[in-house]
């Protein structure tokens, strides 16, 4: 009798709200068309430490998935499969797995340090495991190496998740929305100590390439003046236009939003120590911090600097992320049944499509700044809202 194919499903990247119900949808569409699914936990990092000739090194990195195992999951945030950072084709010579030493290729070498490239070893595990086809959730890094699988001849069929919103070859990405929502409501609930103490109130938000979270943010919450990563700024000109903020503000307070990538004309990224990410990435984080006391030295305003940071992942996802997150897992799942492979699925003006994988990797997505910001003033500015998208981006 022959066996039921079998889907693998995982998840990469930091985690946002949403990928749970896009998992659950996949999972029962999958059952629902004579599927097994394999759940992969920890995301690449599961398959890597996969040893085939060890099952009990195997039995903590995947989980076989049923409607009853997923019943559940749309109800709260995060991945209940767990996530990595891993890059399978760019691991450093300190995190290859013991059984592997030796048997990677080396793929370069980064100040000094080796990076090897285990690609082989991962289509070895999906034939091992029997996975006919997979379904990988992640951002531009995650599904960077699904495009490789599928140009070494694995099916993939990937869905597109991050909170900055910056996949590129799709409008919007699992995460987006409920972060926005987060971001909105902590700034407004951050007025009430701004005023009360009569402060300037920075309020830094994730954002790598793309300054949309803060844009978009910045523009549902009103706030006085949104510094993203695509402009850079000029800190004397800010201080100035916050302290007329502030002046004109009865309760006598500003506040502002900046993405965690933004800088200083002609300055550099502020980022925290440590190495890079597996991706190539140094962690972002701090350019709220270092604006503020600049602020504070060329206003002598007293400030308040909040890093919104994990808060804005954190939780059960809204409805329209559930929303997309369901409609993502169905549209995957057809594309996977019909025998796709090499596919991204994608929402584009407003209807729901599939691109090219390989899109993902073919270009940065940033905010259209002549169509929704000010340069001179730092702040939103829709320039005609005749013919924008519902959700302007």
């Amino acid at each position: 009798m022959a066996r039921n194919k079998k889907l693998g499903i995982l998840t990469g990247g930091g985690d946002v709200p949403g990928l749970n119900p896009a998992m659950k949808a996949v999972v029962e569409t999958a059952i629902d068309s004579g599927w097994d699914v394999l759940g992969i936990r920890r995301g690449w990092g599961g398959l890597l430490h996969c040893n085939t000739e060890s099952p009990q090194a195997r039995k903590n990195l995947f989980v076989n998935l049923t409607k009853t195992a997923v019943r559940t999951i749309d109800r709260t945030g995060g991945t209940f499969l767990h996530t990595s950072r891993t890059n399978p084709q760019r691991v450093r010579a300190s995190d290859v797995p013991d059984f592997l030493e030796g048997t990677g290729r080396l793929a370069e070498t980064e100040e000094g340090v080796e990076v090897f490239d285990f690609t082989p070893h991962i289509l070895n595990v999906l034939e091992f495991l029997e996975i006919d086809a997979l379904i990988p959730i992640g951002g531009d890094d995650t599904l960077s190496f699904a495009a490789r699988l599928h140009q070494e001849g694995f099916p993939v069929v990937a869905i597109p998740k991050t909170m900055d919103n910056d996949v590129y070859g799709t409008d919007y990405c699992i995460g987006f929305s409920t972060a926005v929502t987060r971001s909105v409501e902590f700034i407004t609930s951050l007025r009430t100590p701004s005023g009360s103490h009569e402060r300037i109130a920075i309020v830094e938000l994730f954002g790598r390439n793309s300054g949309e979270t803060s844009l978009i943010a910045a523009y549902l919450a009103d706030v006085d003046r949104a510094i993203i990563s695509e402009v850079p700024f000029d800190v004397r000109k800010l201080s100035l236009l916050l302290v007329q903020d502030k002046y004109n503000n009865p309760s006598n307070y500003a506040i502002m939003t900046i993405s965690e990538g933004a800088h200083e004309v002609g300055g550099d990224l502020v980022h925290y120590a440590g190495d890079e990410d597996a991706y190539g990435h140094k962690k972002l984080g701090g350019i709220g911090a270092v604006l503020g006391e600049k602020l504070k030295e060329l206003t002598n305003e007293n400030i308040i600097y909040q890093q919104l940071g994990y808060l804005m992942r954190s939780g059960a996802p809204d409805s329209l992320d559930r929303m997309v997150a369901v409609s993502y897992g169905l549209l995957a799942m057809d594309l996977v049944a019909q025998g796709r492979s090499g596919r991204m699925v994608a929402l584009r003006d407003g209807v729901y499509t599939h691109v090219p994988l390989s899109r993902v990797v073919s270009g940065v997505k940033r905010v259209d700044v002549d169509e929704m910001y000010d340069r001179e003033q730092y702040r939103p500015k829709i320039a005609d809202m005749l013919g924008k998208p519902m959700f302007l981006y």
